[in-house]
C-alpha cells in the first residue's frame, strides 16, 4: 500500500487521519509543522502528502510550493486541508500546486475516496503525447503547456486538466465528467467546486483578462469548453477530430 505523509499541527486531526489511513492498509508518517515535514522529505519520497494550509512558522502553502519545485517530489499528489468557509485558503492551496482539498471537519468516507483517487491517478501510466491545439502546445515529456510558445507555468493537475480540455477542444465538458476523467473520482464522489477553482486558477495563467475569458469558457449549467478565437485555428489539414492533433 502507500506511504502517506500527514502534516497538521492539530494532534486530534493527525490521529483521526492516521486511524482512517491505517484501516486502508497505508503507512502514515506524521509531522506537526512544515519544518518537521521538510526533514522527513529530505530522506524519503511519500506516495501522498496530506497537508494543512495553516501551519505555525512556514505555511502549508510554502511547503506545497517546495514540493512542486523539487524534481524528486514534484509528481507526489498533495491533498490540502482547509477550514470550511475559507475558500481563499482552498484557492491559494490549489494555486500552490495541490491536487485536491478537503474541508475540516472532514468525513472519513470522503477522505478515503479522495486518497484512493489521488493514489490511483499518481500510479497510472502517463497517457500524454505531444499535442497542439491552435496557439496551445503541450510538451508531454517536460509536462509543460505553452501559449504562443510562452510557458504557462502550470501545476501538475493544471497540466492534466488543460491537456484533457485540449484533447476535447470545442466540446462542452461537465464538471462531473472532468472529476471522473482527470481526477479519477467515481461517479458522484468528487466536489464540483474543485473543478471551478482549478479553472479560475488556469484562467489567471491562460487568459489576458481572466474575468472575460477567450479560451477557457463556461457554458452555464453545462460545463466548460476550450475554444479557439477566430484566426487562431490550425489549418484543416493539420487538425485531428475535435480540433486537436497529437504528434
Amino acid at each position: 500500500m502507500a506511504r502517506i505523509l500527514v502534516v497538521d499541527d492539530e494532534v486530534s486531526v493527525v490521529q483521526a487521519l492516521s486511524r482512517a489511513l491505517d484501516r486502508l492498509g497505508h503507512t502514515v508518517v506524521a509531522a506537526y509543522d512544515a519544518g518537521q515535514a521538510l526533514l522527513l522529505l529530505r530522506h524519503q519520497t511519500p506516495d501522498l502528502v496530506i497537508l494543512d494550509v495553516r501551519l505555525p512558522g512556514m505555511s502549508g502553502l510554502q511547503l506545497c510550493r517546495f514540493i512542486r519545485t523539487s524534481p524528486r517530489l514534484a509528481s507526489v499528489p498533495v491533498l490540502i486541508l482547509s477550514v470550511k468557509g475559507q475558500p481563499e485558503d482552498r484557492i491559494a492551496g490549489l494555486e500552490a500546486g495541490a491536487d485536491d482539498y478537503l474541508g475540516k471537519p472532514f468525513n472519513l468516507t470522503e477522505l478515503e475516496l479522495r486518497v484512493k483517487a489521488l493514489l490511483r491517478r499518481a500510479r497510472a501510466p502517463s497517457p500524454h503525447t505531444s499535442l497542439t491545439v491552435g496557439p496551445l502546445r503541450f510538451d508531454a515529456e517536460g509536462r509543460q503547456a505553452l501559449l504562443y510558445d510562452k510557458p504557462l507555468g502550470l501545476t501538475p493537475v493544471e497540466f492534466e486538466l488543460l491537456y484533457y480540455l485540449a484533447r476535447h477542444a470545442g466540446e462542452t465538458l461537465s464538471a462531473e465528467r472532468l472529476l471522473q476523467e482527470v481526477w479519477n473520482y467515481p461517479p458522484g464522489a468528487g466536489n464540483q467546486s474543485l473543478v471551478r477553482m482549478h479553472v479560475l486558477n488556469l484562467r489567471r495563467k491562460l487568459e489576458e483578462d481572466p474575468a472575460h475569458p477567450v479560451y477557457l469558457c463556461n457554458i452555464p449549467r453545462h460545463g466548460y469548453t476550450l475554444r479557439l478565437p477566430e484566426g487562431d485555428e490550425p489549418a484543416p489539414a493539420a487538425r485531428a477530430p475535435q480540433g486537436a492533433r497529437e504528434e
